[in-house]
């Protein structure tokens, strides 16, 4: 039975309505970026009076974007590393083997969503000011210390999120390895680990995304030398002048690789949150 047409109608303009509300603002962002910065100063105008390049050449020398966009590379891109690895171990054992304390593991990665980040932010901040001054090891303002911060919140979603997906793939693909030859490392990277690719491209797009754009913990934990993208773009707003366009324009940039590597990996990201939701 076709449904009637009145819900088809509703349909269209909820749908209309809601692209327009995620497209308005990309297209003020895109329109921003490409106004001079008298234009953007002043009364916004729907259909530009004239359009430059300029801010995408400016927000490269006005600070330093180049080394914050070097900086959240390595932080987010050695954060995702770690994050992946540990969790796949740390999942696997969970999945597959029954040991003491393991129901109070689970219960306690999983209680760690419960609390705000900023609970943590100024344990963290004494922990690492201690640990310099007794051991001489730079954790507070490195790029070491903010990898080691981005963990204590994207590892336990990660092994969490790991857990279900390793309990969806049948322990029989594992005896059968067993049988082979194989043993448990084996049968994790040989057999385990190609059947679970889905659930590991979902923790690691996951993990990346979160210390991308982090702010709160890098406003604090960073200086000038290991400021990240999203502490740096601050810069652009100044004492004397706020350069609105270049900060549209240094937005949109920073958005590239997220973007670009979402929609590469959609396929995978799907079918690994879907899949380990489910057990």
């Amino acid at each position: 039975m076709a449904p009637p047409n009145s819900f088809l109608w509703s349909r269209r303009i909820f749908l209309t309505l809601l692209t327009g509300f995620v497209l308005v603002p990309v297209y003020v962002m895109v329109s921003s970026s490409l106004k001079p910065l008298a234009d953007v100063s002043g009364k916004f105008r729907w259909v530009p009076s004239g359009l430059t390049i300029r801010p995408y050449i400016d927000i490269w020398s006005t600070v330093p974007l180049a080394r914050y966009f070097v900086n959240s590379l390595i932080v987010a891109g050695a954060a995702t590393v770690c994050s992946v690895v540990i969790a796949v171990f740390a999942a696997y054992a969970v999945s597959r083997y029954e040991f003491r304390g393991k129901r109070t593991f689970t219960v306690t990665v999983l209680s760690t969503q419960m609390f705000p980040g900023i609970l943590f932010l100024l344990p963290l901040f004494l922990i690492y000011v201690n640990i310099g001054n007794a051991t001489g090891i730079a954790l507070f303002g490195s790029r070491g210390g903010l990898i080691l911060t981005y963990l204590t919140f994207s590892l336990p979603f990660s092994i969490w999120m790991l857990i279900g997906y390793f309990d969806s793939v049948p322990r029989d693909l594992d005896e059968a390895a067993l049988v082979d030859g194989c043993g448990p490392l084996g049968a994790l990277f040989r057999v385990v680990v190609p059947a679970a690719i889905p659930g590991i491209v979902a923790v690691a797009v996951y993990a990346f995304m979160t210390a991308w754009g982090e702010v709160l913990f890098a406003s604090v934990m960073t200086n000038d030398t290991t400021r990240t993208l999203a502490v740096g773009l601050q810069g652009y707003s100044t004492l004397n002048n706020v350069y609105w366009n270049q900060i549209m324009a240094a937005s949109l940039v920073v958005s590239v690789p997220v973007v670009a590597g979402f929609l590469l990996l959609q396929r995978y990201l799907v079918a690994g949150l879907t899949a380990g939701a489910v057990k």
